[in-house]
């Protein structure tokens, strides 16, 4: 991969990370109502989740996605309903999870999990890799994509959730933090539309 290319993939994504989606919006809402701190294993996964989902799909499945319609069709319909799920889950109490009926974070393993089933990540994936990972160099091309992907998603992630330690601040009222759930549920959910569009 020239230096050339390597920027180019670096900036496009970069401003994939950084713009307002599911992830993005999650991790804000996570950090606003249980902490930065408790929020880390979320931007964890998300960042390695994500380069992992990269670095397979440059590997191996962006072209079984290009061929099969009926595949990307099911993955839309089922990460729509999966943000559905996701949204209420936020407007009704605060959390993304539940043990024993408590709301709390999303760990590590779920935030990953949650990956291949982000409607917004297959389509970058699939986009970026058929741009970057070449013929002549599948392992190297898909590795530095993937190794990005960690990188910024964390960054990204990370950066996301920071905001959410002033909103906690601010939200420390039980009504602002109802409206900022609201607001954060009904942001997921409209990103329903962007897959459909």
């Amino acid at each position: 991969m020239s230096f050339d290319t390597f920027i180019t993939m670096l900036i496009l994504a970069a401003t994939s990370a950084f713009t307002p989606g599911p992830n993005n919006a999650m991790v804000t809402a996570s950090s606003v109502n249980f902490g930065f701190r408790r929020t880390l294993p979320h931007v964890m996964g998300i960042g390695i989740g994500f380069g992992l989902m990269v670095l397979i799909v440059g590997l191996f499945l962006g072209q079984i996605f290009q061929t099969y319609a009926i595949l990307r069709e099911a993955l839309r319909w089922f990460g729509a309903a999966l943000l559905i799920y996701v949204a209420y889950q936020i407007i009704t109490s605060g959390g993304l999870g539940r043990s024993n009926g408590t709301p709390r974070p999303m760990t590590f393993i779920e935030a990953a999990g949650f990956q291949w089933i982000n409607p917004k990540g297959w389509a970058m994936a699939i986009a970026l890799t058929s741009q970057f990972v070449t013929p002549m160099a599948p392992y190297t091309t898909a590795m530095i994509l993937g190794a990005t992907f960690v990188g910024l998603g964390i960054v990204s992630a990370g950066t996301w959730a920071g905001f959410g330690v002033p909103l906690r601040r601010f939200l420390n009222n039980p009504g602002r933090l109802t409206m900022f759930n609201w607001v954060m549920g009904l942001t997921i959910a409209g990103c329903i539309i962007l897959l459909f569009t």
